[in-house]
């Protein structure tokens, strides 16, 4: 009986513990990542403007933005939606609320009139926001040392 025991002993563990492999899980987290952080720059603007290029580095904003666009045709967005003059800064203040972390970026075509962002940021004011930013593109770097000089 002693041997019989020793038989089953034996064969218990030369058995597999179960685990998990994640391999796989750990390939499509990676293949996700990838595709969002492809498509994530895609969706930041719904309306497609022709943003100044200028030098610097991209802010990184801690709280919450709102993302108010100025097209070439002097129309103003708040995200995807058309809002006239005279509703913007009821609607302004309505989003802004009790939040004073709340943060603006104003995202202005290259042919927008001046005067029309300048009045933006102003109802931005009268509206209690104290965090304005102006967004951009980052200018294209120069090759070789030229600074601005074209070659002939």
């Amino acid at each position: 009986m002693s041997l019989l025991q020793n038989y089953s002993y034996s064969r218990r563990q030369s058995r597999r513990k179960a685990d998990v492999n994640i391999t796989n899980l750990m390939d499509v987290m990676m293949v996700l990542l990838v595709v969002f952080m492809v498509a994530a720059p895609l969706m930041t603007s719904g309306i497609p403007l022709n943003l100044p290029k200028v030098g610097g580095k991209a802010m990184t904003g801690e709280g919450t933005s709102v993302n108010i666009s100025v097209d070439a045709d002097g129309y103003y967005y708040i995200g995807k939606s058309v809002v006239r003059d005279e509703e913007i800064l009821p609607k302004l203040k309505a989003i802004k609320g009790e939040n004073d972390e709340l943060t603006v970026t104003i995202s202005g075509d290259t042919v927008t009139e001046y005067g029309r962002v300048i009045g933006l940021m102003a109802i931005l004011k009268e509206a209690g926001y104290e965090k304005v930013g102006l967004k951009t593109e980052a200018k294209a770097m120069l090759l070789n040392g030229d600074k601005g000089q074209t070659k002939k």
